[in-house]
């Protein structure tokens, strides 16, 4: 599962109440734990993180990580324990033995067969299906934290040769090394082996071993060639996109350019195809040390805070070598002329994918629970609708008289009802049951732009707000502001706009709300605005807010 490279969505410190409920759930899913173990392995005092990542499958997994070791893993309701675990607790789960070789088949996928199992004397673990089981070689139990598997020989072995040569104990820590130290770049702080997630891996190689997989190994280098030095490669994609887009995107008139909107319509357009441009990934982290490299080491542009907390592009050097001598990836130079011929010169725009969800809230936590849904959970609506249903057949609630209803137990009276209604409603019908659910949970919303990561917030997504207002002399100007949630740089906006009706605009920071700008445009421009919006940009119009204020035909504005 974690071979592969897989993505964090979240990295949050755990609540008391959540640590509690985590401490709970753990030691019913393993009662061998003792209370002290289980005060080790979750303290009370320390700091203890949640993170939720996505495999490379599409999978979503909880992780729980002390001390930037990962302790614990929940995977569709269900909580395992890593190898940093079993490695401590060796008899935490029932363990089947096997020798190296087979360990390293498994490693590849396979799947452990009778044949490879070595039986102790003491007979095979007693396990039924769907157990949680762990692996271990020969001759090695283990316990210690990510610093590489330690030996620990068992009973049966101890004094014994594996294969009849000696475990190499330090090529095990320099191949457990190699792994971390990739998985690493993808999650900084908390670090898993790709190897197993059920097994106690010893990854103990002999020699002999090693030999005979250099050959796999060699079909695999030209992988291993790109995912060297990621660091350096990123940043050296950042430095390519950058250039790119001061080159050939970037005018004068559109100075001074907020920094977010010229990461976001500039070099993100400029990341050649099958590439994915993430800061977090480069050696800067951040957007504003980035471009105070640029502007300390290359000279190449100038930033300054215009407004406070809000940085922006005011000058470029146009002249600057480094700049003059970069050349436009041919790819590209296609892309650029195609936008040419669009007709309004900016980047091509592509709306993003807007889906509401909502957040399980304390009062529904009790209907959810049995889903392991905490409050603070983010949830699609048929996710909602499918948890709602498995809890009402789960408890036998659906009317045996009439099918269309649900009888109310404690549960559902406390989480849906009104108090008012306690004593009379009995009952509710399935539309009702869910209309209700959702009513009492707070609403979010996930924006999903093309090429990105998507971006949960909780609340309702803010609309495109136009208005219209007077300047002096009763003169009319056209506002407009919340282009930035939608990816819409304002400056290309306005400028289309000005393009279209042969009006001036302002571009003037909205205070109070970071990287965002309100566009002022001369005129009652409204019809023009909505025109730009639902057709040239697509943007649907629930998400527009203002444009029945357009001013009727034959009067006056």
């Amino acid at each position: 599962m974690f071979a592969k490279q897989f993505r964090v969505k979240s990295n949050t410190v755990i609540k008391g109440s959540d640590r509690r409920k985590l401490k709970a759930d753990i030691s019913a899913a393993f009662p061998s734990l003792s209370t002290d173990e289980l005060s080790e392995l979750i303290p009370n005092k320390e700091e203890l993180n949640v993170v939720k990542i996505y495999a490379h499958k599409g999978d979503a997994v909880t992780l729980f990580v002390l001390h930037k070791n990962p302790l614990f893993f929940e995977l569709e309701k269900r909580l395992y324990p890593t190898v940093y675990v079993l490695w401590r607790y060796p008899a935490l789960l029932p363990t089947f033995r096997t020798w190296p070789p087979v360990l390293q088949k498994l490693i590849g996928g396979a799947d452990l067969m009778l044949p490879g199992v070595v039986v102790s004397s003491s007979g095979l673990p007693d396990v039924k299906g769907d157990d949680c089981c762990a692996v271990s070689v020969v001759s090695n139990r283990a316990y210690g934290d990510k610093s590489g598997p330690p030996s620990l020989p068992d009973a049966e072995s101890e004094g014994q040769a594996v294969s009849g040569e000696e475990c190499e104990v330090d090529e095990e820590e320099e191949v457990q090394k190699s792994v971390e130290e990739e998985v690493e770049e993808q999650m900084p702080c908390e670090t898993i082996t790709g190897q197993a997630c059920f097994g106690i891996e010893a990854l103990s190689l002999t020699k002999q071993e090693e030999e005979k997989g250099e050959k796999g190994n060699e079909e695999e280098e030209g992988n291993q060639d790109d995912q060297k030095m990621p660091q350096e490669i990123m940043d050296a994609l950042l430095l390519q996109c950058f250039l790119h887009a001061l080159k050939s995107k970037v005018k004068k008139s559109e100075l001074p350019l907020l920094t977010s909107t010229f990461l976001r319509n500039h070099m993100f357009s400029c990341c050649p195809s099958g590439k994915q441009l993430d800061i977090k990934k480069s050696s800067y982290k951040k957007l504003s040390k980035f471009l105070q490299a640029m502007q300390q080491q290359h000279n190449l542009v100038r930033v300054k805070e215009l407004t406070k907390g809000v940085e922006s592009i005011v000058e470029v050097d146009w002249k600057n070598p480094e700049l003059r001598s970069f050349n436009v990836p041919e790819e590209t130079d296609v892309e650029a002329a195609t936008v040419q011929e669009g007709g309004e010169g900016e980047t091509p725009y592509h709306p993003p994918e807007i889906t509401t969800l909502y957040s399980v809230s304390a009062r529904l936590e009790p209907l959810f629970m049995d889903a392991n849904k905490r409050k603070g959970t983010i949830l699609q609506p048929a996710e909602v609708r499918y948890i709602v249903t498995e809890y009402v057949k789960k408890n036998e609630l659906v009317d045996e008289r009439n099918k269309n209803y649900v009888t109310i137990n404690p549960t559902l009276c406390d989480c849906l009802l009104e108090k008012s209604e306690y004593q009379e409603v009995e009952s509710l019908k399935w539309d009702d049951l869910f209309s209700r659910t959702l009513g009492r949970m707070q609403e979010c919303y996930q924006v999903v732009f093309p090429g990105q990561a998507p971006i949960k917030k909780k609340g309702h997504i803010e609309p495109i707000d136009i208005s219209v207002a007077s300047r002096g002399s009763n003169k009319k100007v056209t506002l407009i502001k919340n282009l930035e949630v939608y990816g819409l740089d304002p400056a290309a906006v306005a400028t289309a706009l000005q393009r279209r009706v042969q009006a001036s605009f302002v571009l003037q920071p909205i205070p109070g709300a970071k990287d965002k700008v309100l566009v002022q445009i001369q005129g009652n421009q409204i019809h023009q605005v909505s025109n730009l919006l639902l057709d040239h940009y697509q943007i649907p119009r629930k998400y527009i807010q203002g444009l029945e204020k357009a001013s009727k035909g034959g009067k006056k504005k």
